[in-house]
């Protein structure tokens, strides 16, 4: 790709990501993005020599989990099923795990429990 060339979106947010994640800001990231730009996306991990999983959400859409391979293999265990029907602690675990608000995951967790 030419530096002149315009970069799709999807890819612009991934490379922030990306960044983030070599930075060490970040030690598991989540992309939820079209599926037309998964092979470029996988392409980008393997060539930075940075792990992933891919969980498919529509036809169209995939989830991208990358980071650290230790965070990776807990996603793998708890993560079997579409996120929208992961449990309350699953959710907890998985946002403590993308670095989120410690006290907002609490309240998030509190909330989700009390509504079922």
């Amino acid at each position: 790709m030419l530096q002149s060339e315009v970069m799709p979106m999807d890819l612009k947010v991934l490379s922030e990501q990306i960044y983030q994640y070599k930075k060490g800001v970040r030690r598991l990231s989540l992309y939820t993005f079209n599926k037309k730009y998964e092979q470029l996306a996988i392409t980008r991990l393997q060539h930075q020599n940075i792990s992933y999983l891919i969980q498919p959400v529509t036809k169209t859409t995939i989830n991208l989990f990358f980071g650290r391979q230790e965070c990776l293999n807990t996603i793998s265990h708890i993560i079997d099923r579409p996120l929208c029907k992961i449990s309350p602690e699953e959710d907890f675990i998985l946002g403590t795990l993308l670095g989120y608000d410690i006290c907002l995951q609490c309240e998030r967790y509190c909330s989700r429990k009390n509504l079922k």
